[in-house]
């Protein structure tokens, strides 16, 4: 029977500051296996016995090299956690956890966001060795705290130009260099003078959103009628994520059945992706983008002629009152949450041209029978399409995908008497 495999981390500061059970793994170590840093700089004079094995490849040599030495006891070592977005995950699931011990010290992440006393508990974390950089990019877009493994080839100041190109220049950075040694170094400035400054290789990069900051459109050029990617549109905080994804999008638009002459509500617009893109299509026709709150209603003007959409008509005011002087729709998209929802439906759909098509975007089961409740009430015919969208994303050398939260979209037309 193969001997367990020991997955130790270590921080920068070496050997010494590892705990006596981490310490005695390896002081019984018959083989070390680790990158050419580690094995040089940790335990090159630690365990004279040990033989120490470089991998410098992929993950390939690395568990043939593993496989190799099975018959002995093997530790391997490595940065930080080996489970935070360490080695030890993909091992587990390649080679069975019933092969491994983990013996995990302090996350470099962490002790960064120590250094920077920030939270962590909803950051977006990941490493750049694994991820790549414009997803990165896309991610941090809608982050309010974030922390990065950066990389030799992708440092700070690379990520830092990287934002800077999209346009995301509302983030206080703070790069940890040599965490836990006598050359800590923590550097904090705004994008532009990280842009310009080198660092340590061994870093970590937080990123804290200034307050009050929205969200900047990436400055990607608007060239589809629809479907456009979501960081093309400028966006608040906190309320980022309400907005209605692209592919939901496309798929709500599709059902509307929109003409170049549509009459259009959108009620609940927000920042006004949806209406946007809706008055792309009726482009000969009135979009009404109804929304109450001004902030987003400031933020749909704006992206409004960033599109170039002369058809689409910010209202700001609370339904039903807004829309008392509007002529009567041929379409109605309705999104949100809670039982006002149902009531929106209620009240939109008296107004509805008889052969028109209301599409409600809802993201929970009790708001959907609500609705559905209602459209049946109204003698409306009722489709249903659950949604599940996932993202692909490269993690170390395998496509993963990122799930979004599931959604419903309820279609109503009306029934002919």
């Amino acid at each position: 029977m193969a001997a367990k495999i020991n997955i130790v981390g270590i921080g920068d500061d070496g050997l010494d500051g590892l705990t006596r059970q981490a310490r005695n793994v390896i002081d019984s170590a018959e083989v070390i296996v680790g990158n050419r840093g580690l094995i040089d700089n940790f335990a090159i004079n630690a365990i004279p016995s040990a033989k120490r094995v470089v991998v410098s490849g992929g993950l390939d040599e690395l568990v043939e090299t593993l496989q190799a030495y099975a018959d002995q006891r093997v530790v391997l070592v490595t940065g930080g956690d080996p489970l935070f977005y360490g080695i030890a995950r993909f091992l587990t699931e390649t080679l069975g956890k019933d092969r491994f011990e983990v013996v995990p010290h302090v996350s470099s992440m962490q002790l960064a966001f120590a250094r920077v006393k920030e939270n962590w508990d909803d950051a977006y974390l990941t490493n750049l060795a694994t991820q790549s950089l414009d997803r990165v990019v896309d991610s941090i877009r809608t982050a309010d705290r974030v922390g990065l493994f950066t990389t030799e080839s992708i440092s700070p100041a690379v990520v830092a130009s990287a934002l800077l190109d999209r346009r995301i220049d509302y983030f206080t950075a703070y790069v940890c260099e040599n965490l836990g040694t006598p050359d800590e170094t923590v550097t904090q400035g705004d994008l532009r003078s990280i842009a310009t400054q080198s660092f340590s290789p061994l870093n970590v990069m937080v990123l804290i959103r200034k307050v009050g900051r929205a969200d900047r459109p990436s400055g990607v050029t608007a060239t589809r009628l629809f479907g456009n990617p979501d960081d093309a549109f400028l966006q608040s905080r906190p309320k980022r994520g309400l907005l209605t994804p692209s592919e939901v999008r496309c798929i709500a638009l599709a059902e509307l059945d929109l003409t170049t002459k549509s009459v259009v509500w959108d009620v609940g617009a927000g920042s006004g992706s949806l209406a946007i893109e809706a008055a792309r299509i009726a482009n000969q026709g009135k979009v009404y983008g109804i929304e109450m709150d001004a902030e987003d209603y400031g933020l749909m003007i704006d992206n409004a002629a960033e599109f170039d959409c002369p058809s689409l008509i910010p209202i700001h005011g609370r339904a039903p009152e807004a829309w008392a002087e509007l002529p009567d729709p041929d379409a109605i998209f309705v999104g949100g949450t809670g039982r006002i929802v149902s009531e929106l439906v209620s009240l939109s759909v008296q107004r509805l041209q008889p052969t028109g098509r209301i599409v409600i975007q809802v993201s929970s089961p009790e708001s959907l029978v609500d609705v559905q409740r209602v459209l049946e009430q109204e003698n409306f015919r009722v489709d249903v399409r659950m949604i599940n969208i996932a993202r692909g994303q490269y993690q170390l050398d395998r496509m993963t995908f990122e799930a979004l939260n599931p959604t419903f979209l309820i279609i109503g037309m009306k029934l002919v008497n």
